[in-house]
């Protein structure tokens, strides 16, 4: 779940705290919020005005309401371009970074695809109305499960949301086409590469107090970076102690 990234352009991407911008819920006649005008200025303003190219990218940015994603409270900048928080020290990431991020791993129907930071599930949503399932990891048991009420009860029958540590990814159902990862680790989990295909794609922020957006591509010999942006993501947690070695 990112804090804060600001994309300028296609070769770099600017932190910038506290970034709010666009329209801030405003309704109709009738008091009530115009959801669907707020996603269509969203994208329009934010997305294709910009490098979001992408046909079905921004054909599921228009259609996942994310409003429904986030807390009451800052339900009214649901569709400013800004991260916001969803308790528990986490965020929902700003629409840009989703569509961009999204857009990078060039999703087909037939992709199965691991996500590593379910958060408010609004990231899982946009991957699932592009792909064929979805595998979403949260270390957060209150996010899991808020995260897959809403998911179910808008219908998304094929994400599947599990409670436990990105760092070892869900193994039962690899390999996967495509894995994204929201949360910043300080070097690609071994794990997710052996979860990846042959010829894979993968987006993960990777770095501690300099972090840089990854595009790899799994090769048979390893992995390729195919690109790298500086973004701030919060940090990816509990990574896996790695055995003691004795000493003779």
């Amino acid at each position: 779940m990112m804090i804060v990234a600001r994309h300028l352009g296609i070769a770099s991407v600017l932190v910038i705290a506290g970034l709010a911008c666009g329209a801030r819920g405003a309704g109709n006649q009738h008091g009530t919020p115009d959801w669907d005008g707020e996603r269509r200025r969203m994208v329009d303003q934010h997305l294709r005005a910009r490098d979001i190219r992408s046909t079905r990218v921004l054909d599921a940015m228009l259609m996942v309401p994310r409003h429904q994603f986030v807390p009451e409270p800052r339900r009214a900048e649901a569709y400013s371009d800004a991260p916001l928080p969803i308790g528990h020290n986490q965020t929902i990431s700003q629409p840009y970074i989703v569509a961009f991020m999204t857009q990078e791993l060039d999703l087909a129907p037939i992709h199965r695809v691991l996500e590593v930071g379910t958060g408010s599930g609004y990231q899982a949503a946009v991957l699932g109305t592009l792909a064929q399932d979805v595998y979403t990891i949260e270390i957060v048991p209150p996010l899991a499960e808020r995260a897959r009420e809403i998911l179910s009860t808008l219908g998304y029958r094929n994400i599947h949301v599990r409670t436990g540590n990105g760092y070892l990814g869900w193994p039962e159902h690899a390999p996967y086409d495509r894995i994204m990862v929201t949360a910043a680790p300080d070097e690609v989990p071994a794990a997710l590469v052996q979860q990846l295909k042959i010829g894979g794609l993968m987006a993960i922020p990777v770095g501690t107090v300099t972090q840089e957006l990854r595009i790899l591509r799994r090769t048979a010999a390893g992995t390729e970076t195919l690109r790298t942006l500086p973004v701030r993501f919060v940090p990816m947690t509990h990574k896996p102690q790695e055995p003691r070695r004795e000493l003779f």
